[in-house]
């Protein structure tokens, strides 16, 4: 083993984009912030305080040998059992915009499933590396590690939480892929899974209203297609070089929550075509590092890992940008360092300082 320093281009493009995550969040929310709870930084200062927390963990998680999470994956993928159950629990897990999904910490709030997409990729991590030659048998090799990923996936179902749950079942499916499974067993996955989502579609009124919406927004431009009528609005006007930073007209109230799920949108109208160009190569030289950093191990456990968080990352923030410009139906995802939400940022940054260790053990 070979160890060196770890990949300071990639910790560096992590803190940019986080920060400008930070300063996007002020100029959405500052208008609402004010008006609801009469500070105009209510929502920075909490974000901030998470950004800190963050830093210290991916410079404390880029010290910790990646072995120690192969050591000890099956208790992480069982406190995260838990800590799901635990969450459904009325008393214990609160409710916020319908779903059972949260632990209350004063004002702040922790989402347990953003924590398991980690313990799930370490585990499915773990049992790819030691079963290497049984994955070409569906039966013995494939299906005991689904059934896991799908017992969390009903967990997380429940909540319910049906966009942390295709990113997590996204991700694990693309890294069991990489495994070296037959490609016509996945083949066959699809078509159950495309099965399975329609059903889930038909018996939640709700995700029907979003395909409905998606599909024509105006058929309910006050309801179900309102965020995404009120995205496009914003992300319009952008042009070349946006409208100027603070100068988003959609954050006066017209998109809900715009420093959440739809912050892009408000990046698109202050900053235009620039704006996005940068966020995207931001992204774009994140995941270049992090799968740089997963093909040159020889260690299978790292390269899964690495391979897994990144591509993690990188479906998320592909869901995030598909909403906002309409291209699929609201889910309900962030985009990753830059949308509000402690739980994320932390998971985010959380990945970023394994990926790190990772990157200074290279076998």
């Amino acid at each position: 083993m070979k160890n060196k320093k770890m990949d300071l281009f990639l910790f560096i493009a992590v803190l940019v984009i986080a920060l400008f995550g930070l300063v996007m969040i002020y100029s959405a929310s500052s208008i609402w912030a004010e008006y609801k709870f009469q500070d105009a930084f209510k929502f920075v200062k909490a974000q901030g305080f998470f950004f800190m927390i963050g830093v210290i963990l991916m410079f404390f998680l880029s010290k910790v040998d990646y072995h120690f999470y192969y050591k000890k994956a099956n208790y992480i993928l069982f406190g995260c059992f838990i800590l799901l159950v635990l969450v459904l629990i009325p008393g214990i897990g609160i409710i916020r915009n319908g779903s059972r999904s949260w632990f209350g910490i004063g004002s702040l709030g922790i989402q347990p499933s953003e924590f398991a997409k980690i313990g799930l990729i370490l585990y499915v991590s773990k049992y790819l590396a030691n079963n290497k030659k049984n994955m070409r048998n569906i039966k013995s090799g494939v299906l005991p590690i689904l059934s896991v990923i799908f017992l969390f996936f009903g967990l997380i179902m429940l909540e319910p939480d049906f966009g942390t749950a295709m990113v997590i079942v996204l991700t694990l499916i693309v890294l069991i892929f990489i495994s070296g499974v037959d490609i016509s067993f996945f083949v066959k996955i699809g078509i159950i899974g495309l099965i399975g989502i329609v059903g889930l579609i038909l018996i939640a009124p709700y995700r029907m209203a979003r395909i409905v919406s998606f599909l024509n927004p105006w058929t309910d431009p006050l309801g179900s297609g309102f965020q995404i009528i009120q995205s496009l609005y914003a992300i319009g006007p952008g042009g070349l070089l946006g409208q100027g930073f603070m100068h988003s007209r959609q954050k006066h109230f017209y998109l809900p929550e715009p420093q959440t799920d739809f912050i892009f949108s408000i990046i698109s109208e202050e900053f235009g075509f620039l704006g996005v160009l940068i966020v995207t190569s931001l992204f774009f030289f994140i995941f270049y590092r992090a799968i740089t950093i997963s093909l040159n191990q020889s260690d299978l456990f790292a390269k899964y890992v690495s391979f897994g968080l990144c591509f993690g990352i990188l479906i998320q923030a592909l869901l995030n940008l598909c909403v906002v410009v309409g291209i699929i139906p609201v889910t309900g995802v962030t985009l990753p360092f830059l949308s509000y939400g402690g739980s994320s940022l932390l998971v985010s940054m959380a990945s970023i300082g394994i990926i790190l260790n990772i990157s200074r053990n290279q076998h």
